[in-house]
């Protein structure tokens, strides 16, 4: 019966794949494309369904929609679907090349990196005790955990490191850097999600929290980078220099240069439009979306990836408010509905939760955990409380630079694809991102009705008294 049920299912593909009796070349080539764009839309009807539900429930539990998202992308994964059912796991998602959803989830990666850019106010930055805040919160969560992780990544066993490349094994110094790096990592489109599903996107706590995620991932992305570099034996410390002028540079060219006149375009397409148009002008659109590829693609160039890019200009157009609502009305609501769980569901064909067999492999997942939570929400809670904060918004800032989810999978599939992370240690690091984030929704319900209206932008933290109150 089971091999019934599998020819049927393979069958339609296999008749798809086969072009007709003396089929030209040119004709071949359209079978292909055809059985392609068949399979990825049929990939992208499940994902996007599955992954609303995922959202739906999640809520329902009091999570962050994006919790659901990403849990759903692994369930559809080998870990469930692949194990109730191999063959027509096989058959939804491995017919075809994993390229189309790849490039989809990128791009859908850095609209919504865009979307995070334009919904901050960094006016909050202009105070002296929140730029301190910042810089103390930035350095705490990216030494801390960069240290535990390298601890952890020096002393696992052998066996959790990765097959490498070329016929090479993965090195003990690749791959402790790279544990090192996802440790140190914040997830910046993630924990802007959560902050907007929190109303804090104008509140000091949050802009502090995205902005010291901010620079923790820029710092990430060049450690990354580094990373990447030494284990492909390429580094070389004048490009590595280089790299980093660059970075500084984009920023300011952007800030001081490109702002200014992108301002001015929005405004005069915005005034532009004809009486009672709600809408984005065309052109206003096609320009936005041009903008931000561009600078996806400047970022990548300059290696730190191109989401980065688009961050950039949404940072840019965030005081542009009448053009940030429409935006969010008109384009928002799709890029998180359809593009941003193609990204999660490809990771999730990657992680098996099967491969942790035994005791041991569990004990060493609960130590990378603990680890973990220990590096990123102790060192920013400790570093919040230097700053000045009291108890309650040292334990927000903490639970919110611990939030690691998409960036954290963004760079273990990296370290997958180099081949210096093992299917096993994948696995944790997935279950770690998933924990870090489920794990932010409860806690801060707990603690944000301690710091008063969050909904009142640049409200001072601690009504009535100074940050250091202690609570």
């Amino acid at each position: 019966m089971k091999r019934t049920i599998r020819c049927a299912l393979l069958l339609p593909a296999l008749a798809a794949a086969t072009p007709a009796l003396g089929a030209g070349p040119a004709q071949s080539e359209v079978h292909a494309m055809e059985l392609a764009l068949f399979f990825t839309l049929m990939q992208l009807a499940i994902i996007v369904l599955a992954a609303r539900a995922g959202g739906v429930i999640a809520q329902r539990f009091g999570q962050a929609t994006a919790v659901g998202e990403i849990i759903t992308g692994i369930l559809l994964g080998p870990s469930l679907f692949g194990l109730l059912a191999p063959d027509l796991f096989q058959w939804v998602f491995r017919s075809t090349s994993p390229l189309p959803l790849t490039i989809m989830s990128q791009v859908g990666l850095l609209l919504l990196m865009f979307q995070i850019g334009l919904e901050f106010d960094f006016g909050h930055l202009t105070e002296k005790r929140h730029r301190r805040a910042v810089m103390w919160v930035s350095a705490a969560g990216l030494v801390a955990p960069f240290a535990l992780g390298a601890a952890f990544g020096w002393f696992a066993p052998a066996e959790l490191l990765g097959p490498g490349s070329a016929g090479q094994p993965a090195e003990r110094l690749s791959f402790t850097l790279f544990i090192a790096t996802a440790f140190s990592i914040t997830a910046l489109p993630i924990l802007g999600r959560i902050l907007i599903e929190f109303r804090m996107t104008r509140h000091p706590l949050g802009v502090i929290a995205i902005s010291s995620a901010a620079i923790n991932d820029v710092i990430g992305w060049l450690l990354l980078a580094f990373v990447t570099a030494l284990s492909t034996a390429a580094f070389a410390p004048l490009p590595f220099v280089l790299r980093i002028l660059g970075v500084l540079a984009f920023g300011a060219v952007s800030w001081w240069i490109v702002r200014p006149a992108f301002e001015r375009f929005v405004q005069s397409q915005l005034a532009s439009r004809a009486a009672g148009d709600p809408g984005l002008p065309a052109t206003l659109m096609g320009v936005v979306i041009a903008a931000i590829f561009a600078a996806g693609m400047t970022t990548y160039q300059l290696g730190i990836f191109a989401i980065f890019g688009g961050f950039m200009m949404g940072v840019l157009l965030h005081r542009q408010t009448e053009f940030v609502k429409v935006w969010n009305e008109r384009v928002g609501s799709f890029v998180n509905v359809f593009f941003l769980p193609i990204f999660f569901t490809f990771t999730g064909l990657r992680t098996d939760i099967g491969s942790l067999s035994g005791g041991s492999m569990w004990g060493w997942c609960l130590l990378l955990i603990a680890l973990a939570t220990l590096g990123k929400f102790g060192a920013c809670w400790l570093a919040a409380r230097a700053a000045g904060m009291d108890g309650v918004q040292g334990r927000i800032i903490g639970v919110l630079m611990n939030t690691r989810a998409l960036m954290e999978l963004i760079i273990i599939n990296v370290g997958y694809d180099l081949g210096i992370l093992g299917r096993e240690v994948f696995t944790m690091l997935v279950l770690m991102a998933i924990f870090s984030t489920v794990i932010t929704s409860p806690l801060l319900r707990r603690w944000l009705p301690q710091v008063g209206d969050l909904s009142a932008a640049r409200e001072p933290l601690a009504p009535g008294a100074a940050m250091g109150r202690t609570r």
